[in-house]
């Protein structure tokens, strides 16, 4: 790619990209609504289909990948030393590694004259104070994708001799190169695509809705629903959701926890399954919208007890996937809890212009996996 200082870096209006963009908010826009009117219709197979449909596409969104990354596997990287202007941890204090934000000045040795980038690599703690501004370090980046710049904590014999004796001058200015954004087209086509996805489900299930809000009408001796001005539950034999209003979030502390407990109180904490033994298939929580698919009678699915979740650790995990997944600009957050792998999961998905991340956490909210954005 061509280096121009002082200006941004191309953006990436493709068809290609156009498509994929329409794709990816069909899918949200489908799934988020086929779950909310699977739970107001009390139709788990629709519940289910929205939690599932994200799975199938992230599966075959890496699937389709595999051909790609295999050629840019092919391409051996280049190597080259890099002086550090700056450094900042940006999280994973609570592990062995920390995330740190690098700003280096890459000098190659080839055509490519130096350049200015900032990346976030993970870096343990005990290795910290080999890294300070001003000191060189060597470095690895596929000469196709300048930005991803890599540092070798063990490089070459020969490497580490030239790095201990370098001495380079800092490019001026803030960091020039980055990965190509994609785009405002590419933005504005996912939002058409999220909207009319959303309002396709919601006009094909409208007569459920109709008929579900004007015919069922709950007995005197039944629990009502609570509604105020903050929050809205709505509680029934399947399901739960708990809607936050403006300027809340379920982030905040302790407002999660509570939203759970409102959701599950008066049913039993059984091990049996049905619709008062309070397990649940699924958990799902969003900025202000919170999900639970009780495990109806009978049901041989994994369940799960919903107070069991350790929803202290979403706040952090949720942070964690925001900063160090490699979405700079991320705009939504989803959390997925449930058992069908066998043990219960805890799956943070992030979007932003940059593409899709997400992280997985076991029952105690540590992390075990992280799919960084590609």
């Amino acid at each position: 790619m061509t280096i121009t200082k002082g200006t941004s870096p191309p953006t990436r209006n493709t068809p290609v990209a156009l498509a994929r963009g329409m794709l990816t908010g069909g899918v949200i826009g489908a799934s988020l609504a086929a779950f909310v009117v699977g739970c107001v219709i009390e139709s788990v197979p629709l519940c289910v289909t929205g939690v599932g449909l994200p799975a199938v596409y992230g599966l075959l969104f890496f699937l389709a990948g595999v051909p790609r990354r295999a050629r840019e596997a092919a391409i051996p990287p280049r190597t080259a030393l890099a002086q550090i202007a700056s450094l900042e941890a940006v999280g994973g204090e609570a592990t062995s590694d920390v995330a740190v934000r690098f700003d280096v000045t890459v000098a190659p040795d080839d055509e490519v004259p130096a350049y200015r980038v900032q990346f976030t690599q993970h870096i343990n703690l005990a290795d910290l104070p080999d890294y300070r501004p001003g000191g060189v370090v060597v470095v690895q980046y596929p000469p196709d994708r300048l930005w991803r710049v890599r540092i070798l904590k063990r490089p070459t014999p020969e490497w580490e001799e030239r790095a201990a004796g370098a001495r380079l001058d800092s490019a001026p200015g803030p960091a020039v190169v980055s990965e190509p954004s994609a785009g405002c087209a590419v933005g504005l086509v996912t939002l058409l695509a999220l909207l009319l996805a959303a309002a396709a489900v919601i006009l094909q299930f409208r007569a459920d809705l109709v008929d579900k809000e004007t015919s069922v009408q709950p007995p005197s001796s039944a629990e009502p629903s609570v509604s105020s001005t903050s929050s809205t539950t709505v509680v029934s034999s399947a399901s739960g959701t708990v809607a936050l209003g403006p300027g809340q979030s379920f982030l905040d502390k302790g407002e999660l926890r509570r939203a759970v407990d409102s959701l599950t109180k008066g049913k039993s904490k059984g091990t049996g399954t049905g619709p008062d033994t309070g397990q649940a298939l699924t958990v799902v929580v969003q900025e202000r919208l919170l999900s639970v698919v009780f495990a109806p009678t009978g049901s041989q699915a994994p369940h799960f007890d919903p107070s069991s979740v350790p929803y202290e650790r979403f706040p952090a995990l949720v942070e964690e996937a925001r900063s160090s997944l490699g979405v700079r600009s991320p705009q939504t957050w989803q959390i997925t809890t449930d058992r069908l792998t066998g043990t219960l999961t805890i799956r943070v998905g992030v979007t932003g212009s940059e593409g899709a991340a997400s992280l997985e956490a076991n029952g105690k909210g540590e992390v075990v996996r992280r799919t960084p954005a590609r």
